[in-house]
């Protein structure tokens, strides 16, 4: 079995691409939805162990946990510490899962794949990306983003040209919804081959 290592810069198609892995029948683990489920659920007690006060009922309030640590990089350090190891565990899970169920691939979307040095954990690694100003429209049309925010972002991400020099394959997802299934089906299909 293989591993791929998708990721790519916000705003890049990554979530859009790793549904089209997913629809050609690569099982498909997102890291954002994993951490997303252990902020209601293990990190909850963890993370107001270490932060008192940004947990509540439903689980960890996100606002209250940003205010903890934007602009703290020692309180950052110290939530990666707790949430990066059980983001890895739920991985594992999911790869030992499909191992055992003798699927040829399997996906990891992890978007800090890179600054995270997930690298190690996969065989091969893909990137997607697309033309910057169409990044930067998808990204500005989002809710409650700014040219800030979006600044903030692209800042604790490895630019997008680096990435592409790491990547095993590239998806650009630039043109067309049907242009980039056809990048993911070719990729697929070579993957498949060897």
């Amino acid at each position: 079995m293989k591993i791929i290592g998708l990721t790519g810069s916000i705003g890049m198609g990554k979530t859009t691409t790793a549904q089209m892995f997913e629809k050609h029948g690569v099982p498909t683990i997102d890291a954002d939805e994993i951490v997303h489920d252990l902020y209601k659920n293990e990190a909850v007690a963890l993370i107001e162990d270490a932060f008192p006060g940004t947990t509540d009922a439903n689980g960890v309030d996100r606002i209250k946990l940003s205010q903890a640590v934007i602009g703290k990089p020692e309180n950052f350090a110290k939530l990666e510490a707790i949430i990066h190891p059980l983001v890895r565990q739920k991985q594992d899970e999911f790869v030992n899962f499909h191992r055992a169920q003798d699927a040829d691939l399997v996906l990891l979307d992890i978007p800090l794949l890179f600054e995270t040095n997930a690298q190690s954990r996969v065989d091969i690694i893909v990137v997607v990306t697309c033309d910057a100003d169409i990044q930067k429209q998808r990204v500005l049309a989002r809710k409650n983003m700014s040219e800030e925010k979006f600044a903030a972002i692209l800042e604790k991400q490895l630019p997008d040209a680096e990435k592409r020099k790491l990547a095993d394959h590239i998806v650009d997802t630039s043109e067309s919804f049907e242009k980039t299934e056809a990048q993911v089906v070719a990729l697929l299909d070579a993957l498949r081959l060897n």
